[in-house]
């Protein structure tokens, strides 16, 4: 058995490969939620696809959030045929990413949102924000039902002062206090996991880096598992994770 290389009341932390320890841990995952190496560059060395995991990922939960570029997923298409596509959202970047001088520079990232099995068995709790506009009253609006597409129907609803959250979702990055190279903001984080997972459910990171997932997870109330193959990231992320139990206590 893995022991773990950090652990808390909500938190636990694996060191290794995630093909090897994932499915060691025989979990069951409300969602998963993670941003794998894309291989999208040759000169940097931690950025080397593990060919199968999505496969893996599909034993441990039926729904997932995952980053990536374009590119990634097209190339990567067939490994996902173990889930269905239910939508995407683009984090839109105040600085851009990209190592090419000849294209657009780059200032966002999709995190598509995958599913096994049947759309209405699959916890998708919409994510809503405020909205400041004027009051509109009671409306027609959209609703969903049976399908992740959707269905057009009629429903009367009262202006409680929220919206739903868009699929453009404009957060800085942490470009100068980043610890990681691909670190993520908990401000996009924070609405996928509480779209896949309920208060209390469990969120699973195979490629945890430096702990991001794991930290606004607990933040929110959710419990994580993440998996890190490289040591020094994973003690960041232990370090990270122990110094906000501490401050909390």
């Amino acid at each position: 058995m893995n022991t773990p290389y950090y652990e808390d009341e909500s938190v636990t932390l694996h060191l290794g490969d995630m093909r090897e320890i994932l499915p060691a841990l025989g979990l069951r995952a409300d969602c998963i939620v993670t941003d794998p190496p894309y291989a999208d560059t040759h000169h940097l060395t931690w950025d080397r696809w593990p060919d199968g995991w999505p496969t893996l990922a599909a034993a441990v939960a039926n729904s997932m959030w995952c980053f990536g570029s374009m590119r990634m997923f097209l190339n990567r298409s067939p490994e996902f045929t173990d889930w269905k596509l239910s939508q995407d959202v683009v984090w839109k970047k105040n600085a851009g990413t990209g190592f090419a001088a000849d294209r657009f520079r780059r200032v966002h990232e999709h995190a598509l949102h995958w599913y096994r099995g049947e759309w209405n068995a699959i916890h998708h709790d919409a994510v809503r924000v405020a909205h400041r506009g004027r009051n509109e009253g009671a409306v027609r609006r959209t609703v969903t039902s049976g399908m992740h597409t959707g269905e057009i129907g009629k429903a009367d609803w009262v202006d409680d002062g929220t919206r739903l959250a868009t699929s453009v979702i404009d957060v800085k990055n942490l470009r100068g206090h980043a610890v990681h190279p691909t670190q993520k903001p908990s401000g996009i984080l924070q609405p996928l996991i509480q779209y896949a997972c309920p208060p209390g459910g469990l969120v699973v990171d195979p490629f945890a880096g430096s702990g991001s997932t794991l930290m606004t997870a607990r933040m929110i109330g959710r419990r994580s598992v993440g998996i890190e193959a490289d040591e020094k990231y994973c003690e960041l992320a232990a370090q990270r994770l122990s110094h906000l139990t501490l401050e909390a206590s």
